[in-house]
């Protein structure tokens, strides 16, 4: 054989083996789909993930509620880890899902108000009363009940404590706990409520200060997550990863409790 066609033959195996290792690591991106209250753990998470398995995340994060409607009306999510273990159960029976998903966590609520609000961060509720009727309260943050796990659970904690009429006319609403968040600790609310997981997160925790609100004064937070039936591996394995001892781990310094089934 020529040099030059065995030049040009060694060429074609370095363009093939090129090809082939290409594509062997073009493997699908899994799309997540998460409850804001986990945008800061599940961040970390997946940073670390991609880094010691080389799959490729794309991490969304919104209100359960809206995902769940999203995930019905076909959009092209993969894992999906709700705030509220009944939407991961319509989610099922509607037949999108491989099985009924896999309690992750259990969340916490608590109340946040920024340095200089004339509210106390008063776990009981009690401050938040007296300001609703002494004139300090003008406006405060939940999210919307209506699609936002957190957002009902809020809800349901003002009921308790007798507040929700008298400060319904108060309320300022995120689209998620995150919005929310940034609602109570902006300075363009007197405080509100928040979870526990980013209250506990440094880009949160030194915008306000932060108390918890009685589990007993609402249902409990049982978040689930489930793999959709088009899942690629980079969701399963991910899925998979959320069970670790050390995803575990991250998930308790960020607040949350385990779960048992």
């Amino acid at each position: 054989m020529s040099p030059t066609r065995r030049s040009f033959c060694l060429g074609c195996v370095a363009l093939a083996g090129t090809a082939l290792a290409s594509g062997a690591h073009a493997q699908p991106l899994a799309t997540v789909a998460a409850a804001s209250d986990l945008k800061f753990a599940l961040e970390e998470l997946a940073a670390r993930f991609e880094q010691d398995t080389g799959h490729k995340l794309r991490m969304v994060f919104g209100s359960s509620g809206n995902f769940h409607a999203q995930i019905l009306q076909g959009a092209p999510f993969h894992l999906y880890l709700s705030a509220d273990e009944s939407y991961v159960f319509k989610l099922a029976d509607a037949g999108k899902t491989v099985d009924r998903g896999r309690l992750y966590a259990v969340g916490r609520i608590g109340i946040i108000v920024p340095p200089g609000s004339p509210l106390k961060a008063d776990g009981e509720l009690k401050d938040l009363a007296a300001a609703l009727q002494d004139g300090r309260l003008q406006k405060f943050a939940i999210a919307n009940p209506e699609h936002a796990p957190y957002g009902m659970r809020a809800r349901e904690a003002l009921q308790h404590a007798g507040l929700w009429n008298a400060i319904q006319g108060k309320l300022v609403l995120g689209e998620n706990i995150s919005q929310t968040a940034q609602f109570a600790t902006s300075g363009s609310t007197q405080g509100g409520i928040i979870a526990l997981s980013l209250a506990l997160a440094p880009a949160v925790s030194r915008l306000g200060h932060f108390q918890l609100i009685p589990e007993a004064w609402h249902q409990p937070l049982r978040q689930r997550m489930v793999l959709m039936k088009n899942a690629p591996p980079a969701a399963i394995a991910f899925h998979d990863h959320l069970s670790t001892p050390a995803a575990l781990a991250v998930m308790q310094r960020y607040g949350f409790a385990m779960p048992r089934e």
